[in-house]
Formats: structure tokens, C-alpha cells, sequence
């Protein structure tokens, strides 16, 4: 038993409330400048980021925190069918919001959300609900086929291949729900959620002990799917190309990543300072979002840099942990799937300004401006929360 007996993982805790500070400090820096400029006041921006964002995620990740998983697993068939739905009613007009050239925001009473962001969460509990259920069944079928192995039936012996349980069980519907939701996304033109989503979920699927080739399989139709999207349309196909040769089109489809590479390398060692970035100032497109980390490179250095990216290591660190210490099944893939879900999207979004991934249009997990992600974010930080108590408290 451990000491800490209904204790909080204050090292997650932690990690947690440092991304958001600076978060908070980053997003200060750059949407101040672009709102008097544009506006002549106060940031609007962080005041939105405050409260559709940080207070309601504080208060969805605290309840998220104290539900039971018992009651939640109920739920969660429900809340994945709504958001799908929700997933759906952004293509109708008047409700759905057409911006950036893709369908991805529902709009009421002046605020608006993305439904995908929410789907990253749902999913993983989906997932981990059903993976759970499957290897119950697994772990039955090899009990009934030890115990009666030896039985005789109609002259032959009884034969359970309980490893098929896998085979057509969860391997078929796995591949139909991840099928299913990536359609949509496709559909969203929100390739970058589709490849979290995919991402999470086949590490949680390979974690389950499924045989190796269902994981292979799913990588080789990941990427031949993968590959057929972005042939088929030109930008997708542009920014393949800029990624393999960041000097292609530097005025056009590589401006992006040019003006963040001058950003990262204009910080040095020590940075300009805090609210001192120059690319911030209609250099550097997408600065409060895709690009804010190059924006913070550029103000706080190699040593910011090194900071945020080494709590964002402990973070995944702590949830890994988290996942390796549960108790049961549902918890240790969720923990999994989480953990994943957040490390792949840093990966990328930092990857991206420093030209070691695509630019995707990810965003930076606690930092980037947008409420819909933070809320997500802080939600899972609670469910994470819940199982680490959980495995104290054991």
C-alpha cells in the first residue's frame, strides 16, 4: 500500500500548471501586440482563452476527477454517439461554421467549439471500454480451454481458439469505429485529429497483447491512407514537399516554416526577452496557435525551449507511470491512451517548427490559444489525476 494513501500526483499536478503559466505568459506576449494593433485595447484574446477555455476545462477537469469509473463507463456509449453527431451538424448550415476552408466549429450564442477536439478523449475512453471488454473474454477463453481441453464431444475433442476472440471480436469493430470517425474527420479536412486519434489508439490496441500483425496491418493502411490524402489534394501534397525541402516556395506554401525557423534561431541561448519577438508581429502567420512555440523560442531562448519541452517530457513521463501502476485494464489504457494522445501532439507541433515534422496545424497541448483543446486537455489531466489516486488508494 502506498504511503501517499489518498494523496494527488502533485508531479503531474505540477507539469500541468507550469504549461499553463506559460501558456498564459506566451499567449500574452503575442495576442496583446496583435489586439492593439489591431483593435486598440485589451487582449480580448486572452480573456477568451481565460474563460471559454481554462475556467470551464478547471471545472470539467475537476468533476472528471471526482466521477466514478463505473458511472462514467455507462456514459460513455452515449457521449461518443453525441459527439459524433455534433461531428456531423458542423456541415449544416447555421450551425455548423465554415472557416479556413474546413467545417470543423458549431456555433451558439456567440461562442463556438470544435466537436473533434472532444472526440480525442471520448475515443480513448471508447476504446479503452471496449479493449477491456475483449480481454475479459480472452482471458475466459483461455480458462475454458484449459479446463476443458481434454473433454471429448462427438468423438472429437472440443477446440476453443480463444485467440480468435481478437481476430473477430476486436480487431473488426476496432477497425469499423476508427474507420468510421476518420471519415468524418477526412471529411473536416482535420487530418491533424485524425492522426492523433489513430496514433492513441493504436498504441492502446498494441498494449492489450493483440497479435503483431493487427498492429503492422493498421500502420501499413495508416500510411497508404495517409499517403492517398495528401496526393489528393495539392496543399496537403505542397506541405509534404516544403517539409522535405523547407527552401521550396518560401514565399508561398514554405512561409510559414521559413518565419518560425527564423524565429527558433533568432531566440539564441537566452531569448529577445519576453514580449520582445519581432516575427510576432505579422511575420510569423498563426503565432497565437500552430506557431506559438517558435514565438516563445524567439523570446525565451534555447534555455525556455529546453524548460517547456523537458516538462512536457516529465508530464508524459508521469502519465506512463500512471498508466504502468493501474489496477485494472480501463484505467492502465486510458492512462496509455492519454499520455500518447499528448506527447504525439506536442511532438509534432514543436516538430513542426523546427522542421523534424509536417506542419499540420496541431496545436500545442496547454499552450497554444483555443478553448476547445484546453478544455480537452484539463479534462484529461483529471482523469489522469483520478487514476493515479486510485492506484494510491490501493
Amino acid at each position: 500500500m502506498d504511503n501517499n494513501k489518498g494523496g494527488i500526483d502533485y508531479v503531474l499536478l505540477s507539469a500541468t500548471g507550469i504549461l499553463i503559466i506559460l501558456g498564459i505568459l506566451a499567449l500574452t506576449s503575442v495576442s496583446t501586440v496583435f489586439f492593439l494593433k489591431k483593435f486598440g485595447g485589451f487582449s480580448y484574446f486572452l480573456f477568451h482563452q481565460i474563460v471559454v477555455g481554462l475556467i470551464p476545462g478547471l471545472i470539467l477537469g475537476f468533476a472528471a476527477f471526482k466521477i466514478s469509473f463505473a458511472r462514467l463507463k455507462r456514459w460513455i456509449p452515449i457521449l461518443l454517439l453525441g459527439n459524433l453527431i455534433l461531428m456531423v451538424l458542423v456541415f449544416i448550415p447555421g450551425i455548423g461554421v465554415f472557416s479556413g476552408g474546413a467545417n470543423r466549429w458549431i456555433a451558439f450564442g456567440g461562442f463556438s467549439f470544435q466537436p473533434s477536439e472532444f472526440l480525442k478523449i471520448i475515443f480513448i475512453l471508447y476504446l479503452a471500454t471496449l479493449l477491456e471488454s475483449k480481454v475479459k473474454n480472452y482471458k475466459k477463453g483461455r480458462v475454458f480451454q484449459k479446463k476443458y481441453s481434454s473433454l471429448k464431444k462427438n468423438g472429437h475433442f472440443l477446440k476453443f481458439k480463444s485467440k480468435q476472440i481478437f481476430d473477430k471480436e476486436a480487431f473488426l469493430p476496432f477497425l469499423v469505429i476508427v474507420g468510421f470517425t476518420g471519415l468524418l474527420l477526412v471529411l473536416q479536412s482535420d487530418l491533424s485529429t485524425l492522426g492523433v486519434i489513430v496514433f492513441s489508439a493504436i498504441v492502446m490496441y498494441f498494449l492489450v497483447g493483440t497479435p503483431l500483425w493487427h498492429t503492422c496491418l493498421m500502420f501499413v493502411i495508416g500510411l497508404v491512407g495517409l499517403a492517398g490524402l495528401i496526393k489528393i489534394v495539392p496543399y496537403r501534397m505542397s506541405r509534404f514537399l516544403v517539409f522535405l525541402n523547407s527552401e521550396l516556395d518560401p514565399m508561398g506554401i514554405g512561409y510559414q516554416i521559413r518565419q518560425s525557423f527564423i524565429a527558433v534561431g533568432s531566440g539564441g541561448m537566452f531569448g529577445l526577452g519576453l514580449g520582445m519577438s519581432i516575427q510576432k508581429s505579422g511575420f510569423l502567420p498563426e503565432s497565437m496557435s500552430d506557431s506559438i512555440f517558435a514565438i516563445f523560442a524567439e523570446e525565451t531562448g534555447f534555455v525556455g525551449s529546453f524548460i517547456l519541452v523537458s516538462v512536457f517530457l516529465v508530464f508524459v513521463w508521469q502519465g506512463f507511470n500512471i498508466a504502468k501502476k493501474s489496477q485494472d485494464m480501463f484505467s492502465k489504457l486510458v492512462a496509455y491512451g492519454i499520455s500518447s494522445w499528448i506527447a504525439f501532439q506536442a511532438f509534432i507541433n514543436i516538430g513542426a517548427m523546427i522542421g523534424v515534422a509536417p506542419l499540420t496545424g496541431i496545436p500545442l497541448p496547454f499552450f497554444s490559444y483555443g478553448g476547445s483543446h484546453l478544455v480537452v486537455e484539463l479534462i484529461a489531466v483529471g482523469i489522469l489525476l483520478k487514476i493515479s489516486k486510485q492506484t494510491m488508494d490501493c
